[in-house]
Order: structure tokens, then C-alpha cells, then sequence
């Protein structure tokens, strides 16, 4: 039966990524990608030989009633992003809302994403937690950074190295000088980088040591407890 596959795909690391992945990838009659090209690595270094189409956020409003026709008339496809998961930050909503409304069968496969790595190591609790994605970057970001200064759970942001400090001076303008962070860089590479601090230290940090490479910033909530719900075990033996 055709379907529409979401399948996640390593964040850097190319060994994080699933045996039914593989599997499913080599299975389809055609791959979706965000870049032709970054997903081409993944592809033949797994020695994938797949017909693979351009599907991103600049073509996908004209490209998607013609991809629903394909699934429709027969062909199983898989989206694929540049890294992750689909619909997470990257084109796939649009495609998936389209598929279920002309009752194509759409199944989305477990795998990487960058938030979770970050969200679990940053320290902060994450029994409940808000992810945010990218801040808008003029009209409502005023606003958006208001209600995140008032927001109890840990939240999480995407953000580009060239708007990094830029992202923490205005964090910690509006949430204040003692709110803590967790900035990870280059999840599951060789130079991956956790770094914890108040907003503003890790500002200057970043503006003496311009980052490079994916970034997620995690931020402790308003309600300032960096450890409740999640004390750790201290029952002796």
C-alpha cells in the first residue's frame, strides 16, 4: 500500500541513524530531501541508490498537490530533511496535513532531533518543557520574548551562530541577569559543546569565541529551580 515515510536522519553523526531507516530509504519509490545534496552524503555512504527530488520550504507550497497525486496513484515516497526529524523546524508539516486530507496513510519512523540531546544534558528539568524552535527574527519577537520571560517550564530554541549573542543579550534583557542556560553546539560531533551558565556570561563567551556549527539553546524557567523534580537518588546501599 503507498504511504508517505518521515524519516529522521542523523543530526552529525551518521551512525545515528536506524536499521528500519536504512531499510525504509531503500524500500521507496522516491525520496523527498531538503538539500539534494547534504542528503546525497547520507545516501551513498549507506550505498543508497534512490531516485531523490528537492522538497524545502521555497517549493513546497507548488510541489506538494503533485507529490500527493504520485502517492495517491500508487508510489510510497520518504521526506527526509537535512538532518532530524521532519516537521520539526524543517519542511513536512504542509506535506503531511495534504496527505492526510486526501487519506494517504502517513507513518513517521522514531529517530534523531536535535532538541532532545540538548534538553536532557542542559541540567534543567525536563518532566515538562516548551520548545519553542526559532524566535521570530523582527515582527512579534518583542513579544514572543515577554511571554517566554514569564514561561515556568524549561524552553528550548534553535538559533544560527551569527545570531547567537545577539539571541542571549536579549534573553537575558528580558528574562534577567540570573537566568541560566545550557548552549549546545555540534550535537554527536567531534567537537560537540555543552556549555552552562547565566545568560549573560554566556553572551560574552560567544562574542569572544564566535560559534560555529548548529546551535540549541535550552533555558531554565521563571521559576528558577534548576533541580526540582528531577532530585537525584540518593538512597544508600
Amino acid at each position: 500500500m503507498s504511504k508517505l515515510y518521515l524519516v529522521p536522519t542523523p543530526i552529525g553523526n551518521l551512525e545515528d541513524i536506524t536499521f528500519r531507516a536504512l531499510r525504509i530509504l531503500r524500500e521507496v519509490d522516491l525520496i523527498l530531501a531538503e538539500d539534494t545534496r547534504t542528503s546525497g552524503k547520507l545516501l551513498r555512504h549507506y550505498d543508497i541508490d534512490k531516485k531523490v527530488f528537492a522538497h524545502h520550504q521555497f517549493n513546497e507550497h507548488k510541489t506538494v498537490e503533485n507529490i500527493v497525486r504520485q502517492i495517491s496513484g500508487g508510489q510510497t515516497l520518504a521526506l527526509i530533511t537535512d538532518a532530524g526529524t521532519p516537521g520539526i523546524s524543517d519542511p513536512g508539516f504542509l506535506l503531511v496535513r495534504s496527505c492526510i486530507l486526501a487519506g494517504i496513510t502517513v507513518e513517521c519512523l522514531p529517530g534523531a532531533t536535535a532538541f532532545v540531546p540538548a534538553l536532557v544534558n542542559s541540567g534543567f528539568p525536563c518532566d515538562r518543557f516548551v520548545f519553542e524552535g526559532f524566535l521570530p527574527h523582527k515582527k512579534g519577537r518583542q513579544t514572543r520574548l515577554k511571554e517566554l520571560a514569564l514561561q515556568p517550564y524549561t524552553f528550548i530554541l534553535y538559533e544560527s551562530p551569527f545570531r547567537l549573542v545577539k539571541t542571549l543579550e536579549q534573553l537575558a534583557e528580558f528574562l534577567g541577569a540570573e537566568r541560566r542556560a545550557c548552549v549546545s553546539r555540534e550535537l554527536t560531533k567531534i567537537y560537540e559543546e555543552n556549555r552552562r551558565a547565566a545568560l549573560p556570561e554566556l553572551a560574552a563567551w560567544y562574542l569572544a569565541h564566535p560559534p560555529k556549527g548548529e546551535i540549541v539553546i535550552v533555558v531554565e524557567g521563571a521559576s528558577g529551580s534548576s533541580t526540582e523534580g528531577n532530585e537525584p537518588d540518593t538512597e544508600e546501599e
